[in-house]
């Protein structure tokens, strides 16, 4: 058959050529390494100090380019800033001079109940409240939340506000009345039964009920009256907080429209196919887009956000500035992992760790060669303390020989316990513990330990330093701060951190053993390793995220969004209007930090 196609011809290398070839290939090697050789003759006239620190930022670089802080724009060597309350102070005087903050949340900070003996203050262990509490001590703020302590009236002035912190304060409380009838169906039914599982992958239907969202509008109407009851000018920064509040920036922006809004969505938000179940979906986007800016834990939810916008509202989405429009109004919505303090404050007053364990073992009369393994959260179904459970039972089934050598202690303070959700976890939880323990224990010896009960930050920052593992394994999380209180702990540098893929922490805290809380081999697997881990082992993977959390803590985090705001003050955008065309609204954290610093 015919063809146009030429025939290819081989021409063979003749005896000269291979020899040529040779050559070039040996010149070639030889002059690798020549320039080796300089190299490294090179480097030893460097002084040692300048090259030990190069090492240092290098690996530093290198550790943290894959964190979730270090997303979106945000450059390593801003870990190099030490963030503070003194950077935050620093941020308001310059960028922010004389700007009032506001924080809104539905929880309090300080709790105040009465007892037969007078009245108790109680400080909620609560990831939001840790995490907020520096920021609105070190902003000299207003803090606004729902009075629920039985004694919170009798401890405010006629304008329902308290000076905290007792004995030092140095922010003020604003605590806001509701009906029993405006909590149950604002706070237990649209917020918890209705977006809390609409948001959390935890195979719980949501409920939604009109008279729970008529309820969830009126309580949002009236914690704005409170906003702009407290603000003291047109121009203050309002910190919103989480799910409970969806409609307030819209609120607030109709009657401050020059207030800077920042919220913070504390929990996962859902792709825009799990969204749509909601049928006031348009309404709670309406709201939130109210805000200047908008934060979540990690860049996935922020997309997911973004998604939702673009699929059921009109506006235009510009993907490069991570920016909003919509109605004429402009929102940034970025991700800024949440932390907690460093240094605390409450690690000063603990005893050293080995006195912690001696105590903690003293309490539930533990061996000493008895492992401890703990987990601590509210009793929630998104926690995934029942997994622990099977993990537990399966490592007995697999190793027989670690039954009486290792115990697990689950704190798990009552939550939502009206809820039929909350009850049903509640009793699943003790009837799997007892069973464990009939199956396991013996008469000196239970395997599970299950304390439904509140504990105050101290008792549970004393546990966490008496643990020889701790248990992350949410089922879907926010970020979930246990985490990083356990890593912040512990200052000896010892004890292992089993952390859930599916909490925003797993992005961060990269040297965990990272588990499926789907998989009970797999986990039980980790569990044994976290067992048998040797003592410098621990030590390699605590340095690296105690380091990390140090880096990125909560005056980080608040910073970076404080400094975002300040930006978006000096262009004249604070959400009531278009962004100038040729601005662009990500700011480098580098650019922030070293603002912040100088």
């Amino acid at each position: 058959m015919a063809t146009d196609r030429p025939e290819k011809i081989v021409v063979p290398m003749s005896d000269f050529g291979i020899e040529v070839l040779w050559v070039l290939i040996i010149a070639s090697l030889g002059l690798s390494a020549v320039a080796l050789v300089f190299s490294i003759s090179h480097r030893r006239h460097i002084p040692a100090a300048a090259s030990s620190a190069g090492d240092d930022v290098a690996s530093e670089a290198a550790r943290t380019v894959l964190r979730e802080f270090e997303k979106n724009g945000h450059s390593a060597d801003a870990a190099l800033i030490t963030w503070s309350p003194d950077t935050l102070r620093k941020i308001l005087a310059d960028d922010l001079p004389e700007t009032q903050v506001i924080v809104v949340s539905n929880r309090e900070p300080y709790i105040h109940n009465t007892r037969d003996d007078g009245i108790e203050l109680l400080v909620p262990a609560s990831g939001l409240v840790s995490a907020l509490e520096p920021i609105t001590r070190a902003c000299a703020g207003t803090w606004i939340a729902y009075g629920g302590g039985t004694a919170d009236r009798l401890t405010v002035d006629e304008n329902d506000r308290v000076e905290v912190p007792p004995g030092n304060p140095s922010y003020t409380l604003r605590r806001v009345w509701l009906t029993e009838e405006e909590y149950h169906a604002y706070y237990l039914g649209f917020a918890n039964e209705g977006l809390w599982p609409l948001c959390h992958i935890a195979f719980t239907r949501p409920i939604f009920r009109a008279s729970d969202w008529e309820a969830y509008e009126a309580v949002n109407r009236k914690f704005a009256d409170t906003v702009v009851a407290e603000a003291r000018n047109e121009r203050p920064i309002v910190l919103v907080q989480d799910y409970h509040f969806a409609l307030l920036p819209r609120m607030i922006r109709e009657r401050l429209p020059e207030a800077i809004i920042i919220t913070f969505w504390h929990i996962p938000w859902p792709n825009s196919e799990v969204y749509s179940i909601c049928p006031w979906r348009e309404r709670i986007l309406e709201g939130l887009l109210g805000s200047s800016i908008i934060g979540f834990h990690t860049q996935f939810h922020a997309n997911n956000f973004t998604e939702s916008v673009d699929r059921f509202l009109e506006s235009r989405i510009e993907r490069a500035d991570a920016a909003i429009s919509y109605g004429g109004q402009t929102t940034l919505v970025h991700a800024y992992p949440i932390s907690i303090e460093w240094p605390s404050e409450l690690l000063a007053r603990l005893p050293p760790v080995e006195e912690c364990r001696a105590r903690v073992r003293d309490r539930f009369g533990l061996p000493a060669n008895v492992k401890l393994c703990v987990g601590v959260e509210r009793l929630d179904y998104t926690k995934g303390i029942l997994d622990r459970f099977h993990a537990l039972d399966e490592l007995f089934t697999r190793y027989p020989e670690w039954v009486g050598k290792v115990v697990f202690l689950q704190v798990a303070a009552p939550s939502r316990g009206t809820l039929p959700a909350y009850q049903q976890l509640h009793d699943e939880c003790l009837r799997y513990a007892e069973e464990l323990n009939q199956r396991y224990g013996g008469e000196n010896y239970s395997p599970v330990l299950m304390l439904a009960e509140h504990h105050s930050q101290e008792q549970v920052y004393e546990i966490y330093r008496a643990a020889d593992i701790c248990m992350v394994t949410s089922l879907h999380d926010g970020m979930n701060l246990v985490a990083k209180e356990f890593v912040a702990a512990r200052d000896d540098e010892q004890g292992v951190l089993l952390l859930s893929t599916f909490a925003g922490a797993s992005r961060e805290l990269l040297e965990a053993l990272i588990v499926n809380p789907y998989d009970a081999t797999m986990m039980s697997e980790a569990l044994l390793q976290a067992l048998t881990m040797t003592p410098d082992e621990q030590r390699e993977r605590m340095r690296p995220m105690r380091e990390m959390v140090r880096d990125n803590n909560v005056y980080r985090w608040a910073g970076s969004m404080l400094l975002d705001a300040a930006r978006l003050r000096k262009r004249g955008v604070t959400g009531n209007g278009e962004r100038p065309s040729n601005s662009n609204n990500v700011v480098s954290l580098f650019e922030r930090a070293r603002k912040a610093a100088s």
